[in-house]
């Protein structure tokens, strides 16, 4: 297209001399564009862009388009029009709906027509004084919308978005360019069109620079997310946990931001640093890749790559089979001469001694479970059952019933692991300090380590790895370790036990306050805010959020 087409680019634009007024307008510029490069967020910056030229050369109205990942069309990102009070796209929550502008029509040849196509296709800047004078573009969408509105299009400025490639990322265009004094619409000025390309250079490489961060950010989460699809594909059971505490992390890190009383009324959270507690919340159990899954999975006492009480049954079985096979050989013996009472007190006896296997096997099998504390009766019943019976397998060799590992195991008074498995299970904390120790941080997730690495400290200084008391651990690791606790706690998906209620919860997690284990500044925001509410809702069982009466949950302030 020619110079002095309407797609030529000054051709019908009067010259201004750069006065004072522009180095003015040049350092609103600078101010700008340091402000543009330090926006993180996409459509906020999307709308900064097109507010700051819209400002800066006067203009009655403006769009922002961007180029379609395919690369194909323009894509209407931000609209915005001051005498029609319209506002569409970026922070305004209105969608907008227009279809793209497609590079081709139907023939496959270039859209030249629509001017923001054209300015694209091109890399060129296109500014026409008076859309209905101007020849070479198709403006008829436009007069169809100034006949609806009653509006009058006119001046229009339209400008490539070049990154640092030179790449086109996107088009700026800008309408009706208003006198400064009369507010007369006037054609846009040769500085006007300087201004509006240095805008547009500025604002392409801050949102280049913004897009490829996004990037990162991306592929950074991407790659946590693989980590804890590892740990999801050795445990099921681990992988909701996983996703749950930083949900849970981040709603009471910003119940504790709104607090205004206690001490933590000084907390506040930037923007950056929520990123910082959500990737640190991610990542608060990576180590546990590194945790045997026979130990994570453990669901009953003797579980190890199986359920080894199954083992145990069968022994109760051949101690039977046992019973009744010597029940028979001395019935036969009998034989000559017949005894009926003698053979009847056999009997007896051998059905005693059945149902006496039967109980005990009982015993094992819920003493397996390990749902609930075991009394010291109920450990010396399982030590007598170990070495009262004998038994002898395939080969015949004879041994005591139970092994000592199975004793072991089986004597465990709560839960299902034992010290050593206790000890497997807490190393998985100092692998994620490890771990994340070993990633050269930027500034703004400096502390992501300390966060994940603290969730299993108590504020008595009884916690682990480090033993850290209350004042060396930062705000965020404390919340953290009630979001860890919590979520534990209300987990459906353990295959060692049941999720519990939210009274149940709460009535644990204050006595954790109580015995010094919990911050309690931030449980009694965890309570007073209702966090555990909303949680519940999105996750828990209904069956689990039952009513929860705040007078009776220990050690709660209100």
């Amino acid at each position: 297209m020619s110079a002095d087409t309407p797609g030529g680019v000054h051709s019908d634009a009067p010259n201004d001399d750069l006065h004072s007024p522009i180095f003015r307008r040049l350092e609103q510029l600078n101010a700008i564009g340091a402000a543009l490069s330090s926006e993180r967020d996409i459509n906020t910056l999307l709308e900064k862009i097109l507010l700051a030229a819209k400002d800066i050369t006067h203009a009655d109205g403006g769009t922002l388009y961007r180029v379609t990942d395919d690369e194909k069309s323009l894509r209407f990102e931000i609209l915005r029009n001051d005498t029609l009070k319209i506002a569409l796209g970026g922070t305004s929550g209105n969608a907008i709906t227009f279809p793209n502008l497609p590079f081709a029509n139907n023939l496959g040849e270039q859209n030249n027509s629509m001017v923001a196509v054209y300015a694209a296709l091109h890399g060129q800047t296109v500014n026409i004084a008076d859309a209905y004078a101007a020849e070479g573009f198709d403006f008829s969408g436009t007069r169809q919308f100034d006949a609806r509105t009653g509006y009058r299009s006119k001046s229009f400025l339209t400008v490539p978005m070049k990154n640092h490639e030179n790449a086109i990322i996107g088009v700026l265009q800008l309408i009706n360019s208003l006198h400064p004094e009369t507010g007369e619409v006037v054609p846009f000025s040769s500085a006007d069109q300087s201004l509006a390309e240095s805008l547009s250079s500025q604002a392409a490489i801050a949102l280049t620079n913004r897009l490829l961060i996004t990037q990162l950010e991306e592929l950074f989460e991407s790659f946590i997310g693989l980590i804890n699809l590892a740990i999801d594909e050795k445990s099921p059971y681990t992988g909701g946990h996983c996703e749950r505490v930083p949900i849970l992390t981040m709603m009471l890190a910003e119940a504790a931001n709104d607090s205004s009383t206690g001490e933590l009324a000084s907390f506040h959270m930037s923007e950056q640093d929520r990123y910082e507690l959500k990737i640190a919340g991610l990542l608060h159990d990576c180590g546990k890749v590194t945790t045997p899954v026979h130990v994570v999975d453990k669901a009953t006492k003797l579980h190890t790559l199986y359920d080894r009480i199954n083992t145990i049954d069968t022994r109760f079985e051949v101690l039977k089979r046992d019973a009744e096979i010597e029940l028979l050989r001395r019935q036969l013996a009998l034989r000559e001469p017949r005894d009926l009472s003698a053979e009847a007190e056999l009997q007896a006896a051998c059905e005693g001694r059945i149902a006496q296997y039967d109980a005990d096997r009982e015993f094992l099998r819920h003493a397996n479970i390990g749902g609930e504390r075991m009394a010291d009766a109920d450990l010396q019943r399982l030590r007598d059952i170990g070495t009262a019976y004998r038994w002898r397998d395939v080969s015949g060799v004879e041994s005591n019933f139970l092994s000592v590992d199975e004793i072991e195991n089986l004597t465990i008074r709560a839960g299902t692991l034992t010290q050593a498995e206790r000890e497997i299970i807490n190393h998985h904390i100092v692998a994620t300090i490890k771990m994340l120790e070993q990633l050269p941080w930027p500034k703004h997730l400096k502390h992501v380590a300390e966060y994940a690495g603290g969730h299993h400290e108590r504020m008595d200084g009884k916690g682990y790895p480090r033993g850290l008391t209350r004042q060396q651990m930062s705000v965020q690791a404390r919340i953290m370790g009630i979001a860890d606790i919590f979520e534990a706690l209300t987990a459906r998906d353990r295959p060692y036990k049941l999720g519990k209620t939210l009274s149940e919860s709460l009535s644990i997690l204050g006595k954790f306050k109580e015995g010094g284990h919990i911050d309690p500044d931030l449980f009694d925001v965890f309570v007073r805010q209702r966090v555990y509410l909303r949680y519940a809702e999105r996750f828990l069982d209904p069956q689990q959020i039952d009513t929860v009466d705040d007078s009776r949950i220990p050690g709660y302030c209100p």
